[in-house]
């Protein structure tokens, strides 16, 4: 069906954007003390560490003999130096501006909408891909990404756009899979996860829980799905490798199956040679058996991973199909337009509102049975962005 873009909002955010980038160039030219091709990996690590003698320890030099200024060697010197946080800003800007702003509006058809597609067999985790272009990849969470999903509106001889998405999954999928009881009650609890989470990792009340503990063990919680590692942990919450230890074997200490559940995931894979969702699709993981120190421990993250992420993947799919089904059983004219990972993007009719929530809650919670609820949210707007929820 694709989406309704509007070409103009899209152009004039363009505009808006790139006055915003050229604010941020000159900016980044006063504190070089001088101009040079921001864009360009050799002069900006000449300015940044020949220049501006910012501290190059510990860092590869490229074949060409300057040093890397890849995001991973950026994101290191952020926190400390304004002119490498600035580039890093200006990166991300002017790719949105190009990625989307400049490429959309020609990518417009004839009835109006953006015509994506999906491809089924590109991730190894089973997740559909969007591609010509990716709408799946624009941010959520940045003041940008939605700036650009207000261009996205309902079409004609509809009412408004419908966003519904799981709350958690990979987290539920991974309550159900270890069978801990912690945690498959904190979900039944009502209380907020990562909040009831915390309080049990660090043996206090909710109500006592700090933002930065809450975020810390939401991080650990993510992490472990994706089969990060303790040294992975502590520089992603920016804290010391026995910090991040401690609070690996605190989260271990109340949520001991998740553990054990991650542990014979790994052993079961390197015994079998794959790993299996709930729904039966395998994935080979030849490299756990390698020489190679770096290929099998990634392929051992991969393995923790595939099972949750690609169980998600399958039950999404499976939503997708009834809801499909359900709205047209029920001889509904509202569609689904889109899906991003977790969430389904619909274009809801005049007067079914109602009826087509009914059916999206009840036929995504049901798309499988775990031993926690698969929770949804819905949101509703004229946008993609006031859809959002």
């Amino acid at each position: 069906a694709g989406l309704l873009a509007d070409p103009q909002r899209l152009r004039r955010q363009s505009e808006e954007l790139g006055h915003e980038i050229d604010g941020m160039v000159e900016a980044i030219y006063a504190e070089a003390g001088e101009r040079f091709n921001i864009d360009s990996p050799m002069q900006l690590s000449h300015i940044l560490f020949d220049v501006m003698r910012l501290p190059a320890t510990g860092l590869k030099k490229t074949q060409r003999g300057y040093y890397s200024t890849n995001a991973k060697v950026l994101e290191d010197l952020a926190a400390r130096y304004d002119i490498v946080a600035r580039v890093l800003e200006y990166r991300e800007r002017a790719k949105i501006k190009s990625t989307y702003l400049d490429a959309l509006p020609a990518l417009i058809q004839g009835d109006g909408r953006i015509h994506t597609t999906f491809q089924q067999t590109i991730t190894a985790t089973g997740r559909l891909s969007s591609t010509d272009p990716n709408l799946q990849n624009i941010p959520a969470r940045s003041e940008e990404g939605m700036r650009i999903r207000e261009a996205f509106t309902v079409g004609k001889g509809y009412e408004c756009l419908m966003t519904a998405d799981y709350s958690q999954i990979e987290m539920r999928i991974m309550a159900h899979l270890s069978g801990d009881h912690a945690l498959i009650e904190a979900f039944r609890s009502g209380e907020d996860l990562h909040r009831y989470v915390a309080a049990l990792v660090h043996g206090i009340k909710v109500a006592d829980v700090t933002a930065e503990q809450r975020s810390h063990v939401k991080a650990m919680s993510y992490g472990l799905a994706y089969g990060l590692s303790t040294f992975g942990l502590a520089k992603q919450l920016g804290v010391s490798n026995v910090e991040a230890t401690g609070l690996r074997d605190a989260y271990f200490a109340r949520f001991g199956k998740v553990h054990d559940y991650l542990e014979a995931v790994v052993e079961q894979a390197r015994r079998d040679g794959y790993t299996e969702t709930m729904l039966g699709r395998r994935r080979y993981l030849p490299d756990l058996t390698s020489d190679n120190r770096q290929r099998r421990e990634m392929a051992e993250r991969a393995a923790l991973n595939a099972p949750i992420q690609g169980s998600a993947a399958d039950i999404v799919k499976k939503a997708m199909i009834d809801v499909a089904d359900g709205l047209e059983e029920r001889g509904l004219s509202s569609r689904i337009l889109l899906q991003i990972h977790d969430e389904l993007l619909l274009e809801v009719a005049p007067g079914e509102r109602d009826l087509v929530e009914q059916v999206v809650r009840e036929l995504m919670s049901a798309a499988a049975e775990l031993s926690v609820p698969l929770d949804v949210s819905v949101g509703y707007g004229r946008t993609w962005r006031e859809a959002a929820h």
